[in-house]
């Protein structure tokens, strides 16, 4: 084990521990009757009234932001979640998170940061996404472009897509899948979709023969292994574990966390069947003091199969080359032993663009707040591991979440 800087992390229930508290979420899918300004305001309500918290007892915001236009994502930057929530002259300040995918985790540890430092009480974060009802064409033109190095990579036509591609031909080889073992993640997370009514795809099923014989959009990538683009929000709520108490039976806190930043761009990456999460597991077990074998869930970053194959094994949640095949014999999907992306995770709740990866934090957090509902609630849930990561898989991001109660 290399040297790996072990933070001073808060003492568990003292007053600078931050908490969840609160979450919030409307369903995802195409929704073009539904305003990206309304839908804020809605998750925001949610995971406020969640909490048990009146709205004007948030002093903190914290956003997500949105790709799917710059006018709405002005909105953000100059404080309109502010006065929509009737909170002007109220919050000491309203900000913007952004490391793509992994926005997520890098937003709660400002969070938590701001409580552990004293200087916020109440935390909202929130996020709100139009990818499905944005112009095709414009969000194809985004992700041809963004975050593709222009003078490298770009000319040779690489985009999203095409990094999937690159990404799973990388992992099929040095593990052995098979193209129905890599449809099998596709078909267990559609089978947690199945069981979560926010879901896009909650009332459609899917099958590994659906899968292998739709059309091939980047070898060896069919049109059903690809994420769907979808309109979603989601919310949560964070304070101190002090306060926490006052109103709450049990809540949940940060064990720990541990990251990596691997690359910008795809070119640069030593090994695109590995990426960072060796290393960032590495540091977040060795924060929390404790691992894979000790949680009962996972939440980790799937916009293709794939990354979600990689990061298991990098987490060693499977063993290396085997996180495939484990999908195959079932032993992510309902039912099974370890149960993962319980919400139906990018490819089959929807794609909300950087707001994926919160929606999985989001779920993290209800599985342990045992808010799930008797379908897909994990029973007992105490411990997740909840996974991010951005751009051209970037970086790899990790939050070991623990459930405490009073």
């Amino acid at each position: 084990m290399t040297d790996v800087w072990t933070p001073p992390y808060p003492e568990p229930g003292s007053a600078n521990d931050a908490a969840f508290i609160g979450i919030g979420e409307i369903p995802s899918g195409v929704y073009r009757e539904r305003g990206f300004m309304a839908q804020i305001v809605e998750a925001s309500a949610r995971a406020i009234q969640d909490a048990r918290l009146a709205h004007t007892d948030i002093d903190q915001i914290v956003l997500i932001p949105c790709l799917h236009g710059i006018p709405d994502q002005a909105d953000l930057i100059f404080s309109r979640v502010a006065e929509e929530l009737g909170l002007h002259g109220r919050v000491k300040s309203s900000v913007m998170v952004h490391s793509g995918g992994s926005t997520s985790d890098n937003a709660t540890r400002m969070a938590a940061g701001l409580i552990a430092s004293g200087q916020a009480r109440n935390v909202l974060v929130v996020y709100s996404e139009r990818w499905g009802s944005a112009d095709l064409q414009a969000m194809i033109d985004m992700l041809s472009v963004n975050g593709i190095p222009k003078e490298w990579e770009a000319p040779t036509g690489l985009q999203f897509n095409a990094i999937g591609g690159l990404i799973t031909q990388r992992y099929m080889h040095r593990s052995g899948s098979s193209a129905a073992e890599m449809a099998a993640i596709c078909v267990a997370l559609r089978d947690w979709a199945n069981l979560n009514p926010n879901a896009m795809y909650y009332e459609k099923k899917l099958t590994v023969e659906k899968i292998v014989n739709s059309k091939m959009i980047s070898d060896p990538i069919h049109a059903f292994e690809c994420p769907f683009l979808a309109d979603g929000a989601g919310a949560f709520v964070m304070t101190s574990a002090t306060e926490a108490a006052r109103k709450h039976d049990a809540w949940v806190r940060i064990g720990g966390s541990g990251g990596c930043v691997s690359h910008y761009s795809a070119g640069q990456d030593a090994d695109l069947g590995v990426l960072g999460w060796v290393k960032a597991a590495e540091e977040a077990y060795q924060a929390a003091s404790w691992g894979p074998e000790d949680a009962d869930l996972g939440e980790v970053y799937d916009s293709y199969a794939a990354v979600l194959a990689i990061a298991l094994e990098g987490l060693a949640i499977s063993p290396e080359g085997e996180a495939a095949r484990e999908f195959h014999k079932g032993r992510f999907s309902p039912g099974g032993q370890f149960p993962l992306n319980t919400n139906g995770g990018l490819l089959s709740a929807g794609h909300t663009g950087v707001g994926g990866g919160t929606a999985l934090l989001i779920e993290g957090v209800r599985q342990l707040l045992h808010r799930a509902g008797p379908d897909r609630q994990v029973p007992n849930a105490q411990r997740c591991i909840v996974g991010g990561t951005g751009g051209s898989y970037m970086d790899a991001q990790i939050m070991m979440l623990e459930r405490v109660t009073r």
